[in-house]
């Protein structure tokens, strides 16, 4: 008998639409994932709104029982989501480059002449985050990355290092998190890294990243080296 593939729903950014994931996509359903890529409006639509029509999307497809990924704002919409969805309920989810402690270099872009028409209303609802709760109990692993590559060095050259040229390290630690890794990725670079995939493929199966030479990760508090 085979077995039902785990459903993986991939959420993107701000600015984008769900056809920057398809190299994720493919990836993970060659890793024998059943995967759908969510599109919404970033700019458009407030933060609640969005986290709704995501819970509507899952109720829709019959993936009340899925892996999340969310990258970048899209990790604050599933986080967002599962808050106010008690019927989506998650296996793993993996946050992207995800800004859950706030974003530096969005409040210096929102001071700018037309910065908060730009960033729209799910991100602005955010320059002042407040505490996001998984209450479900699933495994959450976070992926930052550390190439300083990106147009938040140019709104905000201040930005505290080490970052991936949007969001820095300490604005994706998450309270609730069970693994996290910072690899050598730029910002939207991980929608393309294979060091990426390679790790989301191994949280999805096992609930903790994969060890590599030279990358920092952190379980349970503790931050070291991964050994090989």
């Amino acid at each position: 008998m085979t077995s039902t593939p785990d459903t993986v729903v991939l959420v993107h950014g701000l600015w984008v639409h769900g056809i920057v994931m398809a190299l994720m996509r493919r990836r993970l359903e060659r890793d024998g994932f059943r995967v759908f890529a969510y599109s919404y409006p970033s700019v458009r639509l407030g933060f609640v709104e969005n986290a709704a029509r995501l819970a509507r999307y899952c109720r829709d497809m019959g993936a009340l029982r899925s892996h999340f990924i969310g990258h970048s704002l899209g990790g604050l919409i599933v986080l967002r989501m599962l808050e106010e969805a008690p019927d989506v309920v998650p296996r793993r989810v993996i946050l992207a480059g995800t800004p859950v402690a706030g974003s530096h270099a969005a409040r210096r872009l929102a001071r700018l002449p037309g910065g908060s028409a730009a960033l729209g209303r799910s991100m602005m609802e955010w320059i002042e985050p407040r505490p996001l709760v998984c209450s479900t109990g699933c495994d959450i692993g976070v992926i930052a990355g550390r190439m300083p590559v990106g147009a938040g060095r140019i709104v905000a050259p201040d930005l505290p290092a080490p970052h991936d040229g949007a969001v820095s390290v300490e604005e994706t630690r998450l309270p609730a998190m069970r693994d996290h890794i910072v690899l050598n990725v730029s910002h939207s670079g991980m929608l393309v890294s294979r060091a990426v995939a390679h790790q989301i493929d191994a949280f999805l199966r096992d609930g903790a990243f994969d060890k590599a030479d030279g990358e920092w990760r952190m379980a349970d508090g503790k931050r070291r080296k991964a050994e090989g």
